[in-house]
């Protein structure tokens, strides 16, 4: 039943650049940007029917995981950054995931939605260290090289990733969702 409500189209929205005060470099200049791990080519985001039923763990990664891996920025999937990702299925030899953050979104709610982003609370985990409230970002589903995951950080519990998937295909259909569930 899950598996149905999760058909999804995404669009792809750029993030605006934000502008910062301070006068020194957020990296030195000497160091080169995040690139992509060596690997097989990212193909691009995923934007077809995504969500499996809930896995438990076994020798692989199932959907219901928290995986650390390199996650490409939207702008240039040549660069991006090593960031949780909630597992939600397979496409082929990749793993689906939604983009975790430990930033709280209800803070900047009308700015995300107006640049198309939506989220949805997971609660705390193993993924972070100090186990700080985790989001989901539900429009924007991410292929992932199994093998470059770096660690398996956990998982949501089934009803959690059950309201994952419910909101996700809100978000498909543009109705509203339950985006704190936990």
């Amino acid at each position: 039943m899950l598996r149905s409500l999760v058909r999804r189209l995404l669009r792809t929205t750029p993030r605006p650049s934000t502008a910062s005060t301070s006068t020194a470099p957020s990296t030195p200049p000497s160091a080169p940007p995040p690139t992509a791990p060596p690997g097989r080519a990212y193909p691009g985001d995923f934007s077809g029917e995504a969500g499996s039923p809930f896995a438990t763990p076994t020798g692989s990664v199932g959907a219901g995981e928290v995986v650390w891996a390199w996650v490409p920025f939207e702008e240039d999937h040549r660069r991006g950054k090593d960031r949780p990702a909630l597992v939600i299925g397979a496409d082929g030899p990749w793993l689906l995931g939604l983009p975790m953050t430990s930033q709280d979104h209800d803070l900047d709610e009308t700015q995300e939605r107006r640049a198309g982003r939506q989220w949805i609370d997971v609660g705390s985990g193993d993924w972070d260290r100090r186990r700080r409230r985790s989001e989901a970002r539900l429009d924007r589903v991410v292929r992932l090289d199994p093998a470059q995951v770096r660690r398996a950080g956990g998982s949501v519990d089934r009803a959690v990733y059950d309201a994952v998937l419910v909101a996700l295909e809100a978000v498909r259909r543009g109705e509203p969702y339950d985006d704190d569930p936990v």
